[in-house]
């Protein structure tokens, strides 16, 4: 079993940064995806990024070139750096764990941490 705790939201102006960070314990998959996913009020959960336990990266069209997702192995940590962020980011963004064969949005999760970009 997975235990994921997300850390790191906040409130911050537009463009400014955060850094999310979720602390993975108990048993580690060997071949797994792991993702952040965000959900605005009243809108869908939307996959933000995922990283590979081979290290590939994938990223939405709308964070590409502002946010990197990045793990480390030795702490059992994966983060999300977010940076040049906007009005749109603004959701609470979860951390999500699972084995590359299972499907999207199964595995485990986090209790999500709260972004929000405001002037």
């Amino acid at each position: 079993q997975v235990q994921l705790v997300e850390s790191g939201g906040g409130l911050v102006q537009p463009g400014g940064s955060l850094r999310l960070s979720c602390a993975a314990s108990g048993s580690m998959f060997n071949m797994y995806v792991m993702g952040w996913y965000r959900q605005a009020s009243g809108k869908q959960r939307e996959l933000v990024a995922t990283i590979t336990s081979g290290g590939t990266t994938n990223y939405r069209d709308s964070v590409k070139g502002r946010f990197t997702i990045s793990r480390d192995n030795a702490k059992n940590t994966l983060y999300l750096q977010m940076n040049s962020l906007k009005p749109e980011d603004t959701a609470v963004y979860y951390c999500n764990v699972k084995t590359i064969w299972a499907a999207e949005g199964n595995g485990y999760w986090g209790q999500g941490t709260q972004v929000t970009v405001s002037s």
